[in-house]
């Protein structure tokens, strides 16, 4: 049983999850073919299922194989014997005044795991769009000292079914397929069509330490035959990890977002400490090559608005010659507090001056609308409980490779 935290008094839903048979619900075109092959499958044929699962999956929603009405009812039971379509397990679904979502998702314990861990992904709607901000990792690796997901040591890294079972159950439940009903508690939803039109790699973890799973998860993201979110609508956030960037443009080519906060390596190895293996200097460099920049396809920098930290009028005025040449946006975010954080946001007044000294520079400079901190929602406040495992305890599932280990 799940209970779902709201304005409204708790409900509770029924999730189904079996522990023994995995999930093919988020696999890209080479491991829903692996899939085939473990039951027999033969070769030949394979593409062939493949296109017919990959449309049943990612472009209707199906949560059954019997839903399946073009594949024979042989292979429909041969899938079913073996596999499920289950989605990441709902821990709590916790609605904010503003119409923002957070769902715990806990995930099947793969290998050796003792306990199951869970991921935080949240939804967050707009008039004329809605945005999934989605995990890579549980936990993280970079202890961002503002960040509320820095406390939370890594455990590991997600699988691509994972990352992609993060989109078809915010889909699944705010009623985002075609035919499908929106919530009963669906306040704020977007007045478009698709109700998910952008996603943000800006959850918990460090996206490019799991670079292979992620690159094939926003391939499957960005298929047009399947979930079909435009390239330019997904953004990779990065605290930056300056060897991988290139190649991610060059793999990926989908919208970049630097996580910067401080425009001096001393308060930068205080901030964001991985700025003490990658300077400024470099972070920079990597990005002023970054494959297919140009001013339709600007870098947006992320700057966190911490009270007499970072927030001065010299430290705008150094931003701005930072970033020159570099055709970028600055986001600047007021910071949201959390339990324990010795940080507080910096004053209204200040974070418009700051954004008018940018502005006046030539770069635009919205400042980020705090949204669900009520619900512990909004940018640096995502958490778990899963604690951190053994390496050894890291075993592959059946269909899926076992990711490259965060440095």
């Amino acid at each position: 049983m799940v209970t779902i935290l709201n304005a409204q008094p708790a409900k509770q839903i029924e999730v189904s999850v079996n522990a023994e048979r995995p999930s093919i619900a988020g696999l890209d075109r080479s491991g829903l073919a692996e899939a085939l092959a473990a039951i027999g499958v033969p070769e030949k044929s394979r593409r062939m299922r493949v296109a017919q699962l990959w449309g049943w999956l990612y472009v209707r929603g199906v949560r059954s194989f019997d839903e399946m009405s073009d594949v024979s009812k042989d292979l429909r039971a041969r899938l079913a014997d073996t596999y499920t379509l289950d989605r990441p397990e709902i821990v709590s679904e916790q609605v904010s005044v503003d119409g923002t979502r957070k769902w715990l998702m806990r995930l099947p314990r793969r290998g050796r795991e003792r306990t199951a861990p869970e991921v935080e992904t949240v939804y967050i709607p707009e008039a004329d769009r809605g945005t999934l901000c989605i995990s890579s990792q549980v936990g993280c690796t970079l202890n961002c000292s503002f960040c509320h997901t820095g406390t939370q040591p890594l455990v590991r890294n997600l699988e691509v079914e994972e990352i992609v079972g993060q989109i078809l159950l915010a889909r699944d439940r705010i009623g985002d397929w075609p035919g499908a009903n929106a919530p009963e508690d669906g306040r704020l939803l977007p007045e478009t069509d698709r109700k998910i039109t952008n996603i943000v790699l800006m959850g918990m973890g460090e996206p490019l330490y799991n670079f292979d799973n992620v690159r094939r998860a926003m391939a499957v993201a960005a298929d047009g035959d399947g979930l079909s979110v435009s390239k330019r609508r997904i953004t990779l956030s990065t605290s930056g990890v300056v060897p991988e960037i290139a190649r991610w443009g060059a793999e990926s080519s989908t919208m970049l977002a630097i996580s910067l906060h401080a425009t001096r390596n001393d308060l930068r190895d205080e901030l964001v400490p991985i700025n003490k293996r990658y300077p400024i200097a470099e972070l920079m460099n990597a990005c002023r090559s970054y494959p297919g920049l140009s001013n339709a396809r600007r870098i947006t920098f992320e700057y966190v608005m911490l009270k007499d930290v970072n927030d001065s009028l010299d430290d705008a005025r150094t931003l701005v010659r930072l970033l020159s040449g570099i055709p970028a946006k600055i986001n600047l975010i007021p910071f949201n507090p959390w339990p324990g954080s010795r940080y507080l946001c910096s004053d209204w007044g200040q974070i418009e001056r700051f954004a008018e000294l940018v502005n006046r520079a030539g770069y635009a400079s919205p400042v980020r609308t705090p949204r669900g901190r009520d619900i512990l929602a909004a940018c640096g406040q995502l958490k778990s409980e899963s604690t951190r495992l053994r390496a050894s305890e890291h075993i592959s599932p059946l269909v899926s490779k076992t990711p490259e280990t965060a440095p």
